[in-house]
This record gives C-alpha cells, sequence and structure tokens, in this order.
C-alpha cells in the first residue's frame, strides 16, 4: 500500500484571533478576516512551502483559510488546483465560525469555485444563541474529521496541502497548531 503525504495547515492570525486574545468574550466577528498579523504569518509560511511539491490544495469556505490559500499557494512552482470543501470547516461555536453563501465568496475570490457549495455550508441545525451562533455539538466535528480522512485517502494526489482550522485539526492530527503552523501526518492510500 502506498502512503500520502498531507500537510495540515492551520489558517493565519484572524481578526477574531486578533480581538479574542485581547477581549473577554465573543467580538462578534462573522467569518472573520486575516488580521495584519496572520497576512505576515501567510507571507512567512508560504517561503516555507515555495520549495515542496504539492498536487493539490483543499481549503475551507472560511474567508480566514481562503486568504491564506490564495497566499500560500496562488503562484507555487507546483501550480495546485485549490479546492473549496466545506467537509473540514472549523466547529461553529464562535461568530468567527459562521460561513458566507457561496455568491458572496465567489465575489470575493473569483479565481475560485464555489457553485457545488450550498448556501449555507455551516452547521445551522441548532436554536442558535443570544450572538446568532448555532454551537456545534463536538461528536459531529469528530464525525467530520473521520469523514474527512476517508475522503483524503481516496483522492489520487500523494501531497496534499489541507488548509484548516484549530479544533476541526486537533480532532484530525490530535495536537492544537498554531496559526499558519504545518503538521504533516502520513495516510495509507
Amino acid at each position: 500500500m502506498k502512503s500520502k503525504t498531507i500537510l495540515c495547515i492551520r489558517h493565519g492570525e484572524s481578526t477574531f484571533n486578533a480581538m479574542a486574545a485581547r477581549a473577554a468574550g465573543d467580538p462578534l466577528h462573522f467569518d472573520a478576516p486575516l488580521s495584519d498579523e496572520g497576512e505576515a504569518q501567510v507571507r512567512r509560511t508560504r517561503e516555507l512551502l515555495r520549495n515542496r511539491a504539492i498536487d493539490l490544495v483543499v481549503t475551507t469556505p472560511l474567508t480566514r483559510a481562503l486568504q491564506t490559500a490564495s497566499g500560500l499557494f496562488a503562484d507555487h512552482p507546483s501550480a495546485p488546483l485549490i479546492l473549496v470543501e466545506a467537509m473540514h470547516r472549523e466547529r461553529v461555536e464562535n461568530s468567527c465560525d459562521v460561513g458566507r453563501a457561496p455568491s458572496l465568496l465567489s465575489q470575493a475570490f473569483p479565481s475560485l469555485a464555489f457553485e457545488h457549495l450550498p448556501d449555507v455550508w455551516w452547521h445551522t441545525h441548532d436554536r442558535p444563541d443570544e450572538r446568532g451562533v448555532c454551537i456545534e455539538p463536538i461528536e459531529l466535528v469528530e464525525t467530520r474529521a473521520a469523514e474527512f480522512r476517508g475522503f483524503l485517502s481516496r483522492r489520487p494526489e500523494r501531497v496534499i496541502a489541507v488548509v484548516g482550522h484549530g479544533t476541526f485539526f486537533r480532532k484530525l492530527t490530535g495536537r492544537s497548531l498554531a496559526n499558519c503552523e504545518i503538521a504533516e501526518i502520513t495516510l495509507e492510500r
């Protein structure tokens, strides 16, 4: 059985991350973009990946992940396809985890394809709290992580970069990642 390499890359610091570190509570940054520091983290990490052959990039539709994926791989020497998938989105537990419709995302990121996503691709199956956030049960995240591992295993590419989020990666890899940190895992095909 051949193995494949998965590079799990947490998005750069978002405006939510920056505000939450300084304030108590949720700063209500829905679908938070990268902060200035997050953009700097992407530029630094980009240099670490320049000489690495990448066959495919899979990113979530949350803005901070899209910005990170675009910043890391838009003109990468391997010219990998950037695939947008919601299966490995962040656990909805804060305002930043609530996404935007594909029609809005395609305006902000015209070089990426979103038409395969439903209008609401994030968790909305529970009663919203006072912030308007439907908190996703952790068991659903664990199930999604197992399904995503299977999705990656079935892909034909040998080296896949996955741009995603902290809680999801903790369930996928068993470890916590800092913003723009890369964790390499091996999957059997």
